[in-house]
């Protein structure tokens, strides 16, 4: 979802394209600072949990995030209870399982820290019917990762998913040795740092539909396509899919939303075109809001991949260019004792391994490379996660 907080940017941008003579249109400042609420009102005993951010111009690299606000969720019945949404960082907002009554609707209500007010419209809840599977297919230029649902009622429809992907890796050599500040000593398991763990989440918009259907059935609806050669899939990989029903004007939204943000580029695609959200600004009638509220009963699963079920001809390319030097105790035409520089701390190299000539017994030194080569905590972690098996 990074890309709907560039949408209106986009849309000011591209409003006036032609065939053949570019135009550089002046983008209006109220392009940028509007509301951004992703999330939806989870009925059930997982937590609900909304993030808050503020567009901005083309030229910035992330959104704002919207800190310091007040969050509820609220219900049509009269003089019924108000369930707080409370802050955890980051723009994000969370509450532990709601277990509300679906027979009820709900709105979500904001108040900002500039005293302004926010107001979704009521909604009615859907029951979203449980995932089926997830699966993988081996395509030629990677793992293509699916899922398969259905509605006996014939009643859902409509489907939007997302997921939070995690991956075991490693880095591109092995660090066997370390420096204790006087000597070079082998690690311990607790110092690790060639295997890690790395994760991430859904950033394009995942719909599906079986409204032209006679039956409520979606069958391998892609969610994601993994490059043959990424390290997400050269140890082990896991995806938890989030499955939501969607109504039929949420569906519509989010469908337009996808249009606006990854269907663009090209004379054949889609032009952008105005979103029309659930909510809106109470202080401001007039001030834009991105955002859909929808209530759900959010359903989910887990697959892992391990890469034996992958094929041995896909191999991993690293995100950097990697080579180990040779340290030598006496190199043979400078004579220089090039071990002696990597004790010192903090070291410009990872130690990987030692080397030996032939017959020697000790080693005649030490290889080294590059923090981004040899120390896979520079984008990943080394704690494994809960749920891992």
């Amino acid at each position: 979802m990074k890309r709907i907080s560039y949408i209106f940017s986009i849309m000011a941008s591209t409003a006036f394209w032609g065939c053949k003579k570019p135009y550089s249109p002046q983008i209006k400042a109220a392009s940028a600072n509007v509301l951004v609420i992703e999330g939806v009102i989870n009925i059930g005993t997982d937590s609900t949990i909304f993030k808050l951010s503020r567009t901005v111009g083309l030229s910035a690299n992330t959104p704002t995030p919207e800190l310091n606000a007040n969050l509820t969720v609220e219900s049509d019945q009269n003089g019924g209870p108000v369930y707080s949404v409370n802050e955890i960082g980051n723009g994000k907002y969370a509450s532990s399982g709601l277990n509300l009554d679906y027979t009820r609707k709900y709105r979500l209500r904001i108040k900002t820290q500039d005293g302004k007010e926010y107001l979704s419209d009521f909604v009615e809840p859907k029951l979203t019917p449980p995932i089926d599977s997830v699966g993988f297919n081996i395509k030629s230029d990677g793992l293509q990762i699916y899922v398969n649902t259905h509605d006996p009622e014939n009643s859902t429809r409509y489907y939007r998913w997302d997921y939070n992907e995690t991956w075991q890796f490693h880095a591109k050599y092995a660090s066997t040795y370390i420096s204790d500040g006087t000597n070079l000593v082998p690690r311990t398991a607790a110092q690790n740092i060639f295997f890690c763990f790395g994760n991430g989440a859904s950033s394009n918009i995942n719909l599906g539909s079986s409204a032209k259907l006679s039956q409520d059935i979606i069958y391998q609806s892609p969610v994601t396509l993994i490059p043959s050669t990424s390290e997400k899939i050269e140890m082990k990989y896991s995806i938890l899919v989030r499955q939501y029903a969607l109504t039929s004007d949420a569906f519509a939204f989010w469908q337009n939303l996808e249009k606006n943000t990854e269907k663009l580029g090209s004379i054949f695609d889609a032009q952008p075109s105005e979103i029309s959200g659930n909510i809106h600004c109470l202080s401001n009638p007039e001030e834009p809001v991105i955002g859909y509220l929808s209530a759900c009963l959010v359903q989910s699963k887990r697959i892992f991949v391990l890469n034996s079920q992958l094929p041995s001809s896909w191999l991993t390319v690293y995100p950097y260019s990697c080579d180990q030097d040779s340290n030598y105790y006496v190199h043979p035409i400078t004579h220089h004792n090039d071990v002696a520089d990597l004790i010192p701390l903090p070291s410009s190299s990872v130690i990987t391994v030692p080397f030996y000539f032939p017959g020697s017994p000790k080693p005649n030194g030490f290889f080294s490379t590059s923090f981004e080569c040899g120390d896979c905590t520079i984008r990943g972690t080394t704690k494994q996660p809960e749920f891992w098996k």
